[in-house]
């Protein structure tokens, strides 16, 4: 089983990879792509790569001239590159946009003339449809993978990466279509578990409760999402792609995601309770522009499909989660 993963460094890459090998045992052969510009060559990452069946290349794949050392003969493709991290959405949304629009166009391209015997997956992302509840207030919760896919604000960098994404799937349908590809995408749902970055909301808050930051800031505390374990999402990506149920045309989107939604305020009680600290005051502050105040996806497809629901509870996943930012502090 020969199997290719952009951004492979990342916190999806690491630990996809990490399940694959596990999944397909002696006969996995791992190919790992990274620019190494967010994803980091730590020592999670560098452990991985001394399994014998795993390569690893540092490539840009914004840049054509890449491609040439990827070679061919792959049964999977991953693609997971993409510039994600909200501060960044704001800080430079050209970057967002070019970087994730181009390196989809150019390994579709690499993919139909090489590797077109294989199968790949594009991981898009909720944020593809998030403008609808704003918009129009008419997204239904739980949310179908049908729902109208809208750009709220044009102007609102937040929508670099989400645009990126709906701009991508559109991509993948319909060069699945003209070029009769085997292709799946998904819309992942806050995965969340160790060495997720900094940048997300549930590492923000397991550093800050294990620095027993005074006063403890929370955004958006009436905001609600569901969170999904990181393994449990990775075996939902690998049952997908192993599955030929998702070799149909038009290709599927399928979400992955939890249903136990919680608010922030919530979210935040459960890692208080894990660490078993709590602030003597909690800061009230507004969510940033543009983020939805309620996001639950509709899991029914995938679980007709291959019969795929979570397993790991919030509470247990948090546990495993703070204890890793604990032992691996930033400031955040």
């Amino acid at each position: 089983m020969k199997i290719l993963i952009t951004g492979a460094a990342g916190f999806i890459g690491y630990h996809l990879s990490k399940h694959l090998l596990n999944a397909y045992g002696d006969d996995a052969e791992l190919v790992l792509i990274d620019n190494l510009q967010r994803g980091k060559m730590d020592d999670d990452f560098t452990s991985l790569l001394q399994d014998k069946r795993v390569k690893f290349l540092q490539l840009d794949l914004t840049d054509l001239s890449a491609y040439n050392q990827l070679g061919n003969g792959y049964d999977h493709v991953y693609h997971l590159a993409a510039v994600n991290g909200t501060n960044l959405f704001y800080e430079i949304p050209h970057e967002v946009l070019r970087i994730n629009t181009l390196s989809l166009i150019y390994i579709l391209d690499w993919f139909r003339k090489n590797n077109s015997e294989g199968k790949i997956c594009f991981t898009s992302s909720n944020e593809a449809y998030a403008g609808a509840l704003a918009a129009f207030n008419q997204l239904p919760i739980p949310t179908p993978e049908n729902v109208p896919l809208v750009v709220e604000d044009t102007y609102n960098p937040r929508w670099s990466y989400g645009g990126s994404k709906l701009i991508g799937e559109l991509f993948m349908i319909h060069y699945a279509a003209q070029y009769n590809l085997r292709a799946f995408i998904v819309r992942p749902h806050n995965f969340y578990g160790p060495r997720a970055g900094y940048s997300h909301v549930i590492p923000q808050f397991c550093v800050r409760v294990a620095e027993q930051v005074e006063p403890f800031p929370i955004y958006g505390g009436d905001d609600m999402r569901t969170f999904c374990y990181i393994e449990d999402a990775a075996r939902a990506m690998r049952l997908l792609m192993d599955s030929e149920k998702t070799d149909n045309r038009p290709i599927e989107t399928v979400h992955i995601g939890d249903m136990e939604e919680v608010t922030m305020h919530e979210l935040l009680d459960k890692v208080f309770k894990v660490a078993n600290w709590k602030p003597k005051q909690i800061e009230e502050k507004e969510g940033q522009k543009g983020s939805v105040a309620r996001r639950l996806a509709d899991i029914s497809k995938i679980k007709n499909l291959v019969g795929w629901e979570p397993k790991v509870s919030l509470d247990e996943g948090l546990k495993l989660t703070y204890e890793w930012y604990k032992n691996n502090k930033k400031k955040v």
